[in-house]
């Protein structure tokens, strides 16, 4: 059978640039290779810099993820300087990133995700009506469908309130620094932040889920999932499970059976909200992480290697651009821990967390279509409460922040779940100014290329065997189970090439 290559791209409804290239024979993909085709250069532009400056430029890197950048490298400064935060400046700080994952999961699931299933490709399908009323684009009258989207995006909007209190703006708040948040909140506010909190719990529970966010929480195996599905029949979250099996989302997109999550939403007794960790599906357990054995491969990213041509650690490594490299096909570099390629974003923060539901999903069908979104909802179902707690836990009269004082030399790692999963920032201070920075996101692990041993990275692999479409309607073969896989993690490409 004759091989094709096409080369698919740029892709609508994600976040950057993403290119990817297939080699096709007997109908579908035999190889992928993910391009990142657009160098930033950030790293580089923090280079001689003041170290609070990493604050004020990390997070115009992304315009959906800046609270997540602005954590990351707040933590890695804290890390060089030895500054703790109060209890007040956690809470605060975790409900910024709270809010900002949030607002990511439910733009994803309405706007990226669920439109596909709108088009031509499902014509005729009996739950497509339905998907075009609640997901269609939204174009024409209020009445013409996509209602439950718009629902969402007024839903969003008024969400992002919070972060208007908590951090002063969105994106790119200057309230998160090293030692705390630079923005106390006060009774009057703790009280509007609540209710902003319960409409979107009221959003979810009427909308999304049809149930209290608990009964969805606690859901603990595919058994509970289908009692449940049956008293929701009318949410969205039932109805995109009818889609997933009428369309067999399960089958499509396997990813590596190797999860990393960095533990969400640190707590006071050295924890976190959400475990840290690295879950493995063959052996079905969660191993320490050890960010010793991060490393970056640059053999076919168009960056200069190390003499060596060996990965390095983030501390260690170099950003300085090779448009013309030999074998290179893409400006995102691949990390791997101790050599292996792992998935990262919610399903692996449920995974390493041990929630029961998600763990079944992955065991009976794999890090697939459906299992990543399901665990991106159920996320969205745990996270509410937490928020509440949090909320009701902050002492409006005790400190929100604790001074600092940077040394002369050092260096410092600053660990975060992003929406999209594991993100790091890794840097160095000599003579009071920074003189190393490096960003490993979460799309450049789900998203790299090839590593020196020809590895593919989590995307590439899970797109062989992806069928390829050919219709009057689909002239060009750009399959919707490609755009499927692709979308089911959640690019973030701006945030991959920083």
């Amino acid at each position: 059978m004759e091989t094709r290559r096409l080369v698919l791209g740029p892709f609508n409804r994600v976040e950057g640039d993403l290119e990817v290239q297939l080699d096709v024979a007997d109908g579908q993909v035999e190889e992928a290779r993910v391009n990142a085709p657009m160098f930033r250069g950030f790293e580089l532009m923090l280079a001689g810099r003041e170290p609070m400056d990493a604050l004020t430029i990390v997070p115009r890197i992304c315009g959906i993820c800046s609270v997540s950048q602005s954590v990351a490298a707040a933590r890695a400064l804290a890390d060089a300087c030895g500054v703790v935060m109060p209890p007040n400046g956690v809470l605060a700080t975790k409900l910024m990133l709270a809010c900002e994952n949030l607002a990511d999961h439910l733009t994803h699931f309405y706007l990226f995700f669920m439109p596909d299933f709108t088009g031509k490709a499902y014509h005729g399908r009996a739950w497509q009506a339905t998907a075009q009323q609640r997901f269609a684009a939204l174009a024409g009258s209020a009445t013409g469908g996509g209602l439950h989207s718009r629902a969402a995006l007024a839903a969003r909007a008024r969400w992002f309130e919070l972060i208007g209190t908590l951090g002063g703006k969105w994106p790119h708040t200057g309230a998160i620094l090293p030692g705390g948040s630079a923005r106390a909140i006060e009774a009057a506010e703790r009280v509007r932040l609540l209710a902003r909190v319960r409409e979107m719990r009221a959003f979810l529970e009427q909308t999304l889920f049809g149930t209290p966010l608990e009964d969805v929480a606690a859901l603990d195996s595919l058994a509970a999932l289908q009692r449940w599905r049956a008293r929701a029949a009318g949410s969205d979250l039932a109805l995109f499970l009818d889609i997933a099996d009428d369309t067999g989302l399960a089958q499509l997109g396997a990813g590596p059976g190797r999860y990393l999550s960095y533990g969400a939403y640190p707590e006071a007794d050295g924890g976190h909200a959400f475990a840290r960790g690295v879950w493995d599906a063959t052996t079905q357990q969660v191993s320490p992480l050890d960010t010793t054995a991060i490393t970056e491969d640059a053999r076919h990213a168009w960056y200069a290697e190390d003499a060596s041509a060996a990965a390095l650690h983030p501390m260690a490594g170099s950003t300085q651009p090779q448009a013309e490299k030999p074998g290179a096909y893409s400006w995102n570099k691949a990390p791997r821990l101790a050599g292996q390629v792992l998935e990262t974003g919610a399903i692996a923060r449920q995974l390493a967390d041990g929630q029961p539901l998600i763990r079944a999903a992955v065991l009976a069908h794999g890090g697939c279509v459906s299992t990543r979104v399901l665990a991106r909802l159920l996320e969205l179902a745990r996270i509410v409460p937490l928020m509440e707690q949090w909320l009701r836990a902050l002492q409006p009269h005790a400190p929100f922040h604790e001074p600092h004082r940077f040394p002369d030399s050092g260096q410092g790692i600053g660990l975060t779940e992003a929406a999209r999963g594991a993100l790091g920032h890794w840097l160095r201070i000599e003579k009071g100014r920074l003189s190393h920075y490096q960003i490993v996101a979460p799309t450049s692990w789900n998203f790299s290329p090839r590593d020196a041993k020809g590895t593919p990275g989590a995307l590439e692999s899970a797109l062989v065997g992806a069928p390829l479409d050919s219709t009057p309607d689909n002239p060009g073969n750009t399959s919707v189970a490609v755009q499927h896989i692709v979308r089911s993690f959640d690019p973030c490409m701006v945030c991959t090439v920083h």
